[in-house]
């Protein structure tokens, strides 16, 4: 009898363990946010598609913003996965009212793919996404490359939505170390 009732309950304990899944918290399948934020090198969102593994261009009108930490001013944000960000360098230019960051990307943490060339998220898709504080944003996420960019701006000329496929360097310049 002892046999039977320790073959069933390993039964069981396979049976659960083999449903088991990498996928990214149920919590981050559920995020609703079309609010990013970018306040400092250490409170900040991206754009990303709205359920783990997506492929970036794929996702134009349906990404969802995911934050570092709970921000206010990003409501219904999701969590960034641990380690996703690799590096970020923050610059804010009072001149022309911009803030930026640049940076590497860990695309395994979400479950990007190597061959996902990545794609844009501007304040045209999503439809209804913002940058909190600022009248534009533009970003790119390249999992390839695995490096971003976002630039949140007051000013149109300053967040330039017209060159997607020149990618990241080309488009915003800045830190990708």
């Amino acid at each position: 009898m002892k046999t039977t009732f320790s073959l069933a309950i390993a039964s069981i304990a396979l049976l659960f363990a083999g449903s088991r899944t990498d996928a990214a918290p149920v919590s981050d399948a559920t995020v609703k946010g079309q609010t990013a934020a970018l306040i400092s090198a250490s409170e900040y969102c991206l754009f990303l598609p709205p359920k783990y593994g997506g492929n970036i261009a794929d996702n134009e009108d349906k990404a969802v913003a995911f934050c570092n930490r709970p921000i206010s001013s990003a409501p219904k944000a999701g969590t960034l996965p641990s380690g996703f960000i690799k590096s970020i360098h923050f610059v804010h230019n009072t001149e022309k009212n911009y803030v930026q960051i640049t940076g590497r990307i860990d695309r395994s943490k979400y479950g990007l793919s190597s061959k996902d060339g990545g794609g844009q998220y501007d304040m045209n898709a999503p439809t209804g996404s913002k940058c909190a504080g600022y009248a534009k944003f533009v970003q790119l996420i390249e999992p390839d490359a695995q490096i971003y960019c976002l630039r949140c701006c007051a000013n149109k000329a300053d967040c330039p939505t017209n060159k997607s496929t020149d990618g990241c360097k080309e488009v915003l310049g800045g830190n990708y170390s």
